[in-house]
């Protein structure tokens, strides 16, 4: 399932891909080292992605279960691309988080959620809620358990994610409301506004996957 996931990923970040050389013929053991791409003058060039950052999509058990990329180095609009397999069905809340560190033992004393060690959503103004730098697109999983997105944001520069404490991706649970007042907010009992749930990660519920984003 992981080999689907790499080759989506490939086929997801389309003609803007760097060319990968063909692979050298299999050698007696029956196995070919890995061709690495060539930049100019046969130097290494930084791999099939182009210079790319990204990370590994893992669940609470270890396992692998999507692949990040993130193009555009030099860019004020990075592109992102992601792909998922073998999670629930739906959308799930999809964000950059404050922090390098995924660690599904580290839970959150509020809600008993995993990789609470991921911080807060990531985000370079704390005066511009209800959205955060790190806030994207729901990510929609089919009803096979995959999915897979490409999206631009303006919110963040790709360096800008590897602060003192690095950066890393998590998908949540439930779909995030996005600054959708939900209706609990207008039961005519003075409630004006969101409330720190909303706020914090717009209602996504538990964290279930996360990738520590690296270079």
């Amino acid at each position: 399932m992981l080999r689907e996931v790499h080759l989506t990923l490939a086929l997801a970040l389309g003609a803007g891909a760097a060319t990968v050389a063909a692979a050298p013929a299999p050698g007696p053991s029956g196995t070919a080292p890995p061709a690495r791409p060539s930049g100019p003058a046969g130097e290494p060039s930084s791999g099939p992605f182009g210079g790319q950052v990204g990370a590994t999509i893992k669940n609470a058990d270890g396992r692998a279960v999507g692949m990040l990329r993130i193009a555009g180095a030099d860019s004020d609009k990075p592109r992102i691309v992601v792909v998922v397999s073998d999670l629930t069905p739906g959308q799930h809340g999809f964000h950059i988080h404050a922090k390098g560190v995924c660690d599904p033992k580290s839970t959150d004393p509020a809600t008993g959620s995993p990789f609470f060690s991921a911080g807060p959503h990531f985000d370079l103004d704390s005066e511009a809620h209800p959205y955060h730098s790190g806030d994207l697109p729901d990510l929609m999983v089919g009803k096979d358990g995959t999915g897979r997105a490409v999206l631009v944001t303006d919110r963040f520069r790709v360096q800008q994610l590897f602060d003192a404490d690095g950066s890393s991706v998590v998908i949540h649970a439930l779909s995030d409301n996005h600054a959708n007042i939900p209706d609990r907010y207008h039961s005519g009992q003075g409630q004006g506004g969101p409330d720190a749930e909303t706020l914090k990660a717009g209602d996504s519920g538990r964290r279930v996957a996360c990738g520590v984003i690296e270079r």
